[in-house]
């Protein structure tokens, strides 16, 4: 197969290609930190676990992930949680009040958010009544001001995973980066797309330690690029974005496979057995096939129902303002007994 390359030059703000990186005291020294007196970082000195500035560039944790995902160091970036790594993105590639961005709704809310944050124009083309792209909408769409175009698989909120037929597509098609959003690709069948970065300098993959791994509250999101990419996006971001304990809490429990293998297994054991149980509720008419950890489903009226399940104690989301989405609840696979709560729930309110 022959490699989709591109000319990033075209595609990167003349203001940060131009931009000389701010360098900290972590970045100019590499190397054992065991035997060395560090008096360039205006540190406190006495120890507290917290007191020195963390690695600005991950590099433990890098290693950790480079093998986990078969990719090298150079085509890595971290973040502040997946957000901090879509907003550099755009500040990196979109021009404000010039360029434009594509998206799919329904979608995740914050591509959009982040457009508006940015100043860059979202031009929107909805999925089709299956949840698939459409391909020749999304491409006619574009012009030579489109930088970024986002694909959300499996999709939020409608958990299912987007055809690699049409990704392939779309990084043939479109003329700028492809991001394609993995938060939940831990709970799919598909391979990731990370495999397949050799194939495509424009393709741009993100993912999150929130979902699978449920560590959402330590805020450390990935990015897994061309090495060009990376490195341009490393010149924007904040020198100490991802802080020591996060880092340090990511990497005691990446390295317990066994652990999150037993905890993904049982979150999807359950997604089928409530998938089931929700079939027999008299207000739900459809539930959507989902590769995430999270069910759509079709009631009868959603405004209502949200209402009732709330004053039972437990919290859905309504997802009625989303194109396609008319009347469903997005409700998350939660533990054994919190899903007994939500049938309970949907038995007394039936």
């Amino acid at each position: 197969m022959k490699k989709r390359t591109m000319k990033l030059t075209n595609l990167v703000r003349p203001s940060i290609a131009a931009l000389k990186p701010y360098s900290s005291a972590r970045d100019e020294y590499q190397g054992s930190a065991a035997s060395m007196v560090f008096l360039d970082a205006n540190e406190n000195p006495f120890e507290t676990k917290v007191n020195r500035y963390p690695d600005p560039q991950q590099q433990q944790l890098k290693g950790v992930l480079t093998e986990k995902r078969g990719v090298t160091n150079a085509q890595i970036l971290l973040g502040n949680g997946s957000d901090e790594v879509l907003d550099l993105l755009f500040r990196a590639f979109c021009e404000p009040s010039q360029d434009n961005i594509i998206t799919l709704p329904p979608t995740y809310g914050m591509y959009s958010v982040l457009a508006g944050i940015n100043d860059v124009e979202n031009r929107e083309v909805l999925l089709t009544p299956e949840f698939q792209p459409d391909i020749e909408a999304i491409l006619n769409a574009q012009d030579a001001r489109s930088k970024l175009l986002f694909i959300c698989s499996p999709n939020n909120p409608t958990g299912n995973s987007i055809s690699e037929e049409k990704i392939v597509a779309l990084l043939e098609g479109f003329n700028g980066l492809v991001v394609v959003d993995e938060a939940y690709i831990d709970f799919a069948e598909t391979p990731s797309w990370v495999a397949r970065l050799h194939e495509y300098d424009n393709l741009v993959v993100t993912q999150t330690l929130s979902k699978a791994y449920g560590m959402a509250g330590i805020r450390l999101g990935m990015c897994y690029a061309n090495p060009e990419v990376i490195s341009i996006l490393n010149k924007i971001k904040p020198p100490y974005n991802v802080n020591v304990l996060t880092q340090e809490y990511a990497l005691r429990y990446l390295q317990n496979e066994e652990n999150f293998d037993n905890r993904k297994n049982l979150i999807l054991n359950e997604k089928e057995l409530l998938s089931k149980k929700l079939l027999q509720v008299g207000f739900i008419s459809k539930i959507y096939s989902s590769n995430a950890n999270f069910i759509l489903v079709k009631v009868d009226d959603a405004n209502r129902r949200y209402t009732e399940l709330l004053n039972e104690g437990v919290v859905v989301r309504n997802r009625s303002t989303q194109p396609l989405c008319h009347d469903t609840l997005r409700i998350t696979v939660g533990s054994p007994d919190e899903n007994k709560k939500l049938l309970t729930a949907m038995k007394t309110i039936s």
